[in-house]
């Protein structure tokens, strides 16, 4: 089985900075990609950051410049640095990878549970 774990969520002032993790673990033969998503209260779940194998990175419009996605391979660990956050940068972020979990087996879509994130004025 595969497991993705998100930490470092929490409260902050806007202009404030706050960086999320994601560590993945289980069986990891081969992870493609690894990203994070978002979703606000009332609304649908929407992309932020994408880390591709290759080491190429890619960022929502409202995101890119304030938020630094980055992966540590040793750890199987992908993080996200949020600064200049917003209070409309406010949402429930999820952790998102697509993992093959063995040699011969298909690339599947594996989730986190969320970790929330609330930017005061």
């Amino acid at each position: 089985q595969v497991q993705l774990v998100e930490s470092g969520g929490g409260l902050v002032q806007a202009g404030g900075s706050l960086r999320l993790s994601c560590a993945a673990s289980g069986n990891l033969y081969r992870i493609n990609n690894m990203a994070w998503y978002r979703q606000a209260p009332g609304k649908e779940r929407e992309f932020v950051a994408l880390w591709s194998s290759g080491d190429t990175t890619n960022y929502a419009d409202s995101v890119e410049g304030r938020f630094t996605i980055s992966r540590a391979n040793a750890k199987n660990t992908v993080y996200l640095q949020m600064n200049s956050l917003k209070p409309e940068d406010t949402a429930v972020y999820y952790c998102n990878a697509a993992i093959q979990r063995a040699r011969f087996h298909p690339v599947q879509d594996y989730w986190g549970q969320g970790t929330q994130v609330t930017v005061t004025v």
